[in-house]
């Protein structure tokens, strides 16, 4: 797997950028991968990013959008409005997990 440098940590990543080893991660990374596709983490978003994370740690698997939305108790249309165009890809990128199955 490639290694990039991104805000200073050296990470293992894909073709398509993901991290390749989630705990890698950390929040400063976090932040500059959402800078990186042009969102400015609020608080909204880093509720649903550590969302993402924990679920993953239980379950194994990136959240779908599905399972986001209802988990959580966003409507859809607001993490299109939070994650414009892909939400559920982009919210995996800056979690820094594998994007979820049915994701292209």
């Amino acid at each position: 797997m490639p290694i990039t440098t991104i805000a200073g940590h050296a990470v293992e990543v894909n073709d398509e950028g993901f991290l390749t080893r989630p705990e890698q991660w950390s929040e400063d990374l976090g932040r500059e991968l959402g800078r990186v596709i042009g969102i400015e983490l609020t608080d909204e978003h880093w509720r649903l990013v550590r969302f993402l994370r924990d679920d993953f740690a239980h379950h194994g698997e990136t959240a779908t959008l599905r399972r986001v939305s209802t988990q959580t108790g966003t409507p859809v249309k607001s993490l299109f409005d939070l994650f414009p165009g892909k939400p559920a890809k982009k919210m995996a990128y800056v979690a820094g997990l594998p994007k979820p199955k049915g994701c292209v």
